[in-house]
C-alpha cells in the first residue's frame, strides 16, 4: 500500500524550490487574476495566451534575471517552478520578447490599473492610519540608460553617468511601507520639475487620497521638485511639503537673514540655520525654511534651502525622536536636516534596490511601450518581494532586514524537490537539508503554506 502511495508521488528537482513556495501562495490568492482579466494585447496565440508569457517574464524576473533571455534558462527548463506558478509549460524566450514588443499604450494602462487593483488590496500603504500617523511619500527620478535609436531615448543627465542617451523613471515610494505607489517611464530629457504633477496625481489616484488624506501626507521631494510654481501646486491640493528649493541663488539669499547657524553633530562639515522672517507671502500657506551652508575644497560656501510645512513636533514624531526635542530650536534644526537626508535610506535605496535585486536597468527594450510593460513587471516583483518579506517573517524576524537582493538571492534561492500528487497537485515541497538557509526559514515557509496544505521539509529528514 505504502509503496503504490508512494509510485503515485511525482518528484520535480528545482534550484529556486523556495521561489516555488513563493509562486503556491501568489496562486492561492490569485494575485495576478486583476492582469489576467483587463489585459488584452493585440497578438495571435498559437501555444501560449500573452498574459502566460508575461506570467513568464514575471517568473524571471522574481528568480534573479537580470535579462528576459534567461527565461529559457531560469524558467523554461524548471518544471517545478512552472507548475508553482500555475504554468503547464514555459514559453521560449523569443516568444516573450515578442509579446512585450506586441504591447500597445492602451494594453500598458490595463496593466496600470490592474497593478493599482492589486495594490489596494495587498498592500499595507493603501491602509494607512492618516488619523494616527503622517503618510511619507518619497518622490524622485532616475535614469535608464539605453541607445540612442531606442524609443523615448533622449540625452538629458543621467547621475553617475552625466549627459548621455536613455530614458527616465519617475517613483513614488509610501517609504513607512518600502512599497512602490507608482513607476512611470519618461523620455530621458524629462526630469522631476515635469513628472512632479503626473507622479503626485496618479499616486493620489491608487492610495485614493482624498483632500482630508492629502492634508496628512508629506511629499518628500529633491530639489529638481522645489520650484514655487511646483510647491505651490502641491500645498494647493493640501500636501505637507518637506522639499529642497530648487534655486542655490536664493538659498544664499535667504541664508543672509539667518541669525544662528549650527554645526551639524552628523555631518560637521555643515551648519544649519532658520531664516527669518517667517512670513511666506510668495507660497500659498505658510513655509520655514532652514538654510544649510558648507564649504566646498576649494574653499567656496555652498548653499542649499529646505521648505517644510511640518511642524517641529510632526518631524520629531516622524524621525522617532523624543518629543520635548521639539522645544529646542537647535535639535530642531537637526532634525529638519536629517529629516530631508532620510531620502538617502528611503527611495534613493529602493531605486538601487531595484537595480541591483531586480536588473531594472539591464532590461533595455527599443519599443517605449514594451520597456514601460517591463517596468511595471518589475513593480509588481518589488512589491511582492517586500510583501513575503512580511509574511515570512513571523517566523523568521532576521528577514525583516534583507533587501531584495538577498530576498532573491538568498531567500527565494534555496534548491530543493516539489512533490506533486497522481492528479498534479503540488503536496509537499522538499528543501535542501545542506543549506542553512533552509533551516533558517523552514518554519517561516512552513507557515506561509499551511493554508494551502502543503507540506514543508527538509530532505534527509
Amino acid at each position: 500500500m505504502q509503496k503504490k502511495a508512494a509510485q503515485s508521488t511525482v518528484r520535480h528537482y528545482t534550484p529556486h524550490a523556495t521561489l516555488a513556495a513563493l509562486g503556491i501562495k501568489l496562486r492561492s490568492i490569485k494575485l495576478l487574476a486583476p492582469v489576467q482579466q483587463t489585459v488584452v494585447i493585440p497578438q495571435k496565440m498559437i501555444k501560449h495566451r500573452p498574459m502566460d508569457k508575461l506570467t513568464d517574464a514575471f517568473i524571471a524576473i522574481l528568480s534573479g534575471a537580470h535579462g528576459l533571455v534567461e527565461v529559457n534558462t531560469r524558467v523554461r527548463s524548471d518544471v517545478a517552478l512552472q507548475r508553482a506558478f500555475g504554468r503547464s509549460s514555459c514559453a521560449d524566450q523569443s516568444l516573450v520578447q515578442t509579446t512585450l514588443n506586441a504591447c500597445t499604450a492602451q494594453t500598458v494602462q490595463h496593466v496600470e490599473q490592474a497593478l493599482a487593483t492589486i495594490f489596494r488590496a495587498r498592500s499595507r500603504a493603501y491602509r494607512h492610519h492618516y488619523e494616527e500617523q503622517l503618510q511619507l511619500l518619497d518622490v524622485d527620478m532616475t535614469g535608464l540608460p539605453c541607445g540612442k535609436r531606442a524609443e523615448g531615448s533622449k540625452k538629458g543627465y543621467f547621475a553617475n553617468a552625466g549627459i548621455r542617451y536613455g530614458r527616465q523613471m519617475g517613483r513614488v515610494v509610501a517609504t513607512h511601507y518600502e512599497e512602490i505607489v507608482v513607476d512611470q517611464l519618461y523620455p530621458g530629457n524629462v526630469q522631476l520639475n515635469r513628472a512632479l504633477h503626473p507622479l503626485v496625481t496618479a499616486a493620489e489616484e491608487v492610495l485614493g487620497l482624498d483632500y482630508a488624506k492629502r492634508q496628512r501626507t508629506v511629499l518628500r521631494i529633491d530639489a529638481g521638485g522645489g520650484s514655487l510654481d511646483d510647491v505651490n501646486w502641491c500645498l494647493d491640493r493640501g500636501y505637507q511639503i518637506h522639499c529642497k528649493d530648487i534655486s542655490s541663488q536664493r538659498a544664499e539669499a535667504w541664508a543672509a537673514t539667518v541669525k544662528q547657524w549650527y554645526v551639524d553633530p552628523r555631518k560637521p562639515e555643515r551648519q544649519v540655520g532658520w531664516a527669518v522672517p517667517a512670513e511666506t507671502p510668495d507660497y500659498v500657506r505658510p513655509v520655514r525654511r532652514l538654510v544649510i551652508r558648507w564649504q566646498d575644497r576649494k574653499g567656496k560656501m555652498g548653499y542649499a534651502m529646505l521648505i517644510s510645512t511640518l511642524c517641529a513636533r510632526e518631524v520629531i514624531r516622524l524621525l522617532g525622536q523624543p518629543v520635548d526635542e521639539a522645544d529646542d530650536p537647535r535639535l530642531v534644526a537637526f532634525a529638519y536636516a536629517k529629516f530631508y537626508d532620510g531620502r538617502g535610506g528611503a527611495i534613493e535605496i529602493e531605486i538601487k534596490e531595484s537595480k541591483q535585486g531586480l536588473g531594472l536597468r539591464r532590461r533595455s527594450k527599443k519599443k517605449f511601450e514594451a520597456q514601460r510593460m517591463v517596468m511595471l513587471l518589475g513593480t509588481l516583483a518589488h512589491n511582492v518581494l517586500v510583501w513575503m518579506r512580511g509574511w515570512l517573517s513571523a517566523g523568521a524576524p532576521k528577514l525583516v532586514g534583507f533587501g531584495l537582493l538577498r530576498l532573491v538571492r538568498d531567500v527565494l534561492g534555496v534548491s530543493g524537490f516539489v512533490e506533486f500528487t497522481a492528479n498534479g497537485a503540488i503536496s509537499r515541497l522538499v528543501l535542501n537539508g545542506n543549506s542553512n538557509l533552509a533551516r533558517l526559514y523552514l518554519r517561516a515557509f512552513r507557515a506561509l503554506l499551511r493554508p494551502q496544505r502543503v507540506s514543508v521539509r527538509l530532505g534527509g529528514t
